[in-house]
C-alpha cells in the first residue's frame, strides 16, 4: 500500500489494489470543511479524476466523526458576503468534482455526518455507515438553513423525508438514513471495512469504462426529460457496443466462458 498525503495532511489519500481511500483528517474538529481541507480535497479530485489505475474512490473520516460540516468558527470569523461566495463556491467545486470523477466514489460513514457532512455523504455515488452513525441538517439549529446540502439531499430522499431533515434540524439514526434512500447499508463498526471493500471490490471488477460511462449518464440523465433521456441512454449503449473489449466480454459470456481482465479506463 501506498500513502500521498497532501502537504498539509488534511486529507490523507492511500492506494490499495485499484482502490483509493481519501480520509479527512481533522479528527479533532470532527473533520469540519475549513478552506485549507476542502482545498487539500479538490487537489486530491483533480489528481484522481486522471488516474487511470484508479477504479474505486472511497471517502471517510479520521477519529470517531466523518464530517460535522462547514467549520462555524471560520465562518464566523468573516461572515462578509464575498468570503462566503468564496467559500461555499469552493465546497460545490469539490462536490460537482466528486460527481464527475468518472469513478464511483463510496462514502465510508465512520461517525456522525451532520450538514455539510450530510451534504457530502448524499453527493457520493453510495453510502455505507456504522450502525451507530447519526446524519442531518443541523444548521438549522443555528438558524442557517442548509442550503448547499439541500442540493444533494433532496435528490437523494423524498420531498417530505428532506423536508423533515432540513426543517428539523434532527439527527437521524443510521437505519432511517437507510430506509430514506440517504444511504445503502449500515453494518456494525467492526465490520465497516469488510462491507465497504467489498462493494469496491465488486465494482472494480467490472469494465471501468463502462462504469465511467455508466456514471457520466445516470447523472445527465436525471437531470433531463424523459425523451432526451433516452437518446442519451441510446448514444451511450451504441457507443459502448462499439468497444472491443465489451465484444470480447460479451463473446465470452456467449461461449460460458469467464472474461479476462478489463483493461484500464481509457
Amino acid at each position: 500500500m501506498s500513502t500521498h498525503p497532501s502537504n498539509d495532511d488534511l486529507v490523507l489519500r492511500s492506494d490499495a489494489d485499484g482502490i483509493a481511500t481519501l480520509t479527512l483528517n481533522r479528527p479533532n474538529n470532527f473533520n469540519t470543511l475549513s478552506t485549507p481541507l476542502m482545498q487539500a480535497l479538490q487537489r486530491h479530485i483533480a489528481a484522481l479524476k486522471d488516474d487511470t489505475s484508479v477504479r474505486v474512490v472511497i471517502i471517510t473520516g479520521a477519529g470517531k466523526a466523518f464530517c460535522a460540516g462547514h467549520d462555524l468558527a471560520e465562518m464566523q470569523a468573516d461572515p462578509s458576503e464575498k468570503a462566503m461566495r468564496a467559500l461555499f463556491a469552493l465546497c460545490t467545486e469539490n462536490m460537482m468534482a466528486l460527481t464527475q470523477l468518472p469513478q464511483p466514489v463510496i462514502a465510508k460513514i465512520n461517525g456522525v455526518a451532520a450538514a455539510a457532512g450530510c451534504q457530502l455523504v448524499a453527493q457520493c455515488d453510495l453510502a455505507i455507515s456504522t450502525t451507530d452513525a447519526k446524519f442531518g441538517t443541523s444548521g438549522i439549529n443555528v438558524g442557517l438553513y442548509c442550503s448547499t446540502p439541500s442540493v444533494p439531499v433532496t435528490r437523494n430522499l423524498s420531498r417530505k423525508h428532506a423536508m423533515e431533515l432540513l426543517m428539523t434540524g434532527d439527527l437521524i439514526s443510521s437505519d432511517k438514513a437507510v430506509t430514506w434512500g440517504l444511504i445503502n447499508d449500515a453494518v456494525p463498526a467492526d465490520q465497516l471495512d469488510a462491507a465497504v471493500d467489498a462493494m469496491a471490490q465488486k465494482i472494480r471488477s467490472k469494465s471501468p469504462n463502462a462504469i465511467a460511462l455508466g456514471k457520466d449518464l445516470f447523472y445527465k440523465q436525471l437531470e433531463e426529460g424523459m425523451a432526451a433521456a433516452y437518446v442519451r441512454a441510446g448514444d451511450a449503449i451504441t457507443c459502448n457496443m462499439q468497444a472491443e473489449e465489451t465484444q470480447a466480454a460479451i463473446d465470452a459470456f456467449l461461449d460460458k466462458r469467464p472474461v479476462d481482465d478489463w483493461p484500464d479506463r481509457n
